[in-house]
């Protein structure tokens, strides 16, 4: 694969899972060392890259154990790239903080805000409607989420396939260019969410 500075990004995907230390400032009711967002993102044709981005706050909303609503703020200056090292890695990171991607500087923040929850197929999931806020762009979104006891607290866990092309990330984006061809990069990227909340 030859390594360049593709990918789309944020994360929260793919969960690879990079835990954050206990410096990560965070909500009350968050433990930053479980709550986690990875990001994955992929080439047309092959390749991929991965990642992590630090929660900053969340806010997830409960009754009788069960996922009501509430929020995760991601923040996207502590982007990472998990799957390289060295100069790469540093170039990837740096790409995915320009205006090309999420320009971190001007929009240092993604939020989740949950709109609507209803009882999924099975125990202890749940369909989800959110407004997912990129580079100060909202749109809704749905995914499946699913909520477990970890004794003192919850565990939610969430995947979602996100089109950046919608949060105008369009760098490589067949899109907004054309004659790409293999440099070309997905429009779709995975987010994999994992936030604890003590009860």
């Amino acid at each position: 694969m030859k390594k360049s500075t593709f990918i789309l990004g944020l994360g929260i995907a793919a969960l690879g899972f990079t835990a954050f230390t206990s410096t990560t400032k965070v909500a009350p009711g968050t433990d930053a060392n479980e709550s986690t967002i990875i990001w994955t993102g992929s080439k047309v044709v092959g390749g991929e890259h991965t990642g992590a981005i630090q929660v900053k706050e969340s806010n997830l909303k409960f009754k009788k154990g069960k996922l009501t609503g509430g929020m995760v703020v991601a923040d996207m200056t502590t982007i990472t790239n998990t799957d390289q090292e060295g100069e790469w890695m540093e170039k990837l990171v740096g790409h995915l903080n320009s205006d090309d991607f999420f320009a971190t500087a001007k929009n240092p923040t993604s939020t989740i805000k949950i709109t609507k929850v209803t009882a999924g197929k099975t125990a202890n999931t749940y369909n989800v409607v959110a407004d997912l806020t990129i580079k100060g762009i909202t749109k809704s979104e749905s995914f499946e989420a699913t909520v477990k006891d970890a004794g003192n607290g919850y565990l939610t866990t969430a995947n979602a396939t996100i089109d950046r092309s919608k949060y105008d990330v369009r760098y490589g984006s067949s899109s907004f260019f054309d004659d790409l061809g293999d440099k070309a990069i997905s429009n779709d990227f995975t987010l994999n969410v994992s936030i604890y909340s003590a009860k």
